[in-house]
């Protein structure tokens, strides 16, 4: 097996055994790649079964000189995962990078936006542009579902589920979710689509998706976030933002009002809670509320004040 060939494989594995986005599979493919450009550019011919851990750890010591602690952790997480696809499939009996440390990196905290910082956001979109309507509900759904920006440009109008209050959301690993929309939401969602979306001349192929281009084409990833970054440039936001600083202020301002960390995890899509408990971090003055207001304890002295 040469790299080339493996590099193929993994991919179809990832495609089709996990079930990966297009973005997740090029994110894997880039770290695979960047080994085997090292291993061309040093004449090295080991393959994939026979690559063992001196070569893989001067490799990640080449890498440490180019980026940052975390893209590096990140970077040797998967690869990990390639080799352990070579070991499921039978291809070697174990994984070189089992010995090899990842650099300690502390848990980022999410940035997030004040509600009011939002609403400024939202306030400077030119309404009188036809794209103005639509940047208001691509904004408004962001903030208001907590979604990724992946979730936003793949969202159908066969995924409003507005009698219900609810839209369809399909995530990371096509996995769905259901996520509560509400009024104000629903509304510029449908301002957009019966005043705006109807006029386009929709290219074949893209008749199901809801926000498009002025070509009639699904929007990219890469245009949500120029949106969003001209902006922020318009209101001179001090803060380096993009769409996911919607999704995380979604999350905290839902915390901060007292919901159920449980519920904010079944809206976000996280398989994990622990993914999910950054948010518990984000604003401590918070936790200091919950303390005062549910502790047993600070009841008791409320009570023996009282007396």
């Amino acid at each position: 097996m040469n790299w080339k060939q493996a590099l193929q494989d993994y991919q179809h594995y990832l495609r089709i055994e996990r079930g990966l986005s297009e973005n997740s599979i090029s994110s894997y493919s880039q770290d695979l790649q960047k080994l085997i450009d090292y291993l061309k550019e040093h004449k090295t011919s080991e393959s994939p079964v026979k690559i063992g851990q001196e070569t893989l750890q001067e490799f990640v010591y080449s890498t440490a000189k180019t980026v940052n602690p975390r893209s590096q952790a990140r970077m040797i997480s998967g690869l990990k995962g390639f080799f352990n696809y070579l070991i499921f499939e039978d291809y070697r009996p174990d994984n070189p990078l089992d010995l090899i440390d990842t650099p300690k990196i502390g848990r980022k905290l999410p940035d997030t936006l004040s509600n009011s910082e939002i609403d400024k956001l939202i306030a400077a979109i030119d309404l009188s542009k036809p794209e103005g309507e639509r940047n208001r509900a691509m904004l408004e759904t962001l903030y208001g579902c907590g979604l990724r920006v992946s979730e936003l440009v793949n969202l159908k109008l066969s995924d409003l589920f507005f009698d219900e209050d609810f839209i369809l959301v399909t995530g990371k690993g096509n996995k769905q979710r259901f996520v509560p929309i509400t009024k104000v939401n629903k509304k510029y969602i449908d301002i957009y689509r019966y005043e705006i979306r109807v006029h386009l001349q929709i290219r074949k192929g893209h008749e199901d998706f809801l926000f498009l281009n002025r070509r009639g084409k699904q929007l990219t990833r890469a245009m949500i976030f120029t949106i969003i970054k001209q902006l922020a440039e318009k209101i001179n936001l001090n803060k380096s933002i993009s769409p996911h600083t919607f999704r995380h202020s979604f999350a905290t301002h839902l915390l901060e009002g007292g919901a159920d960390l449980r519920a904010i995890q079944q809206m976000l899509g996280h398989e994990s809670i622990t993914t999910t408990e950054v948010y518990m971090h984000v604003d401590r003055s918070h936790l200091a509320k919950v303390l005062h207001n549910f502790h047993p304890r600070k009841l008791e002295e409320e009570k023996e004040i009282e007396n």
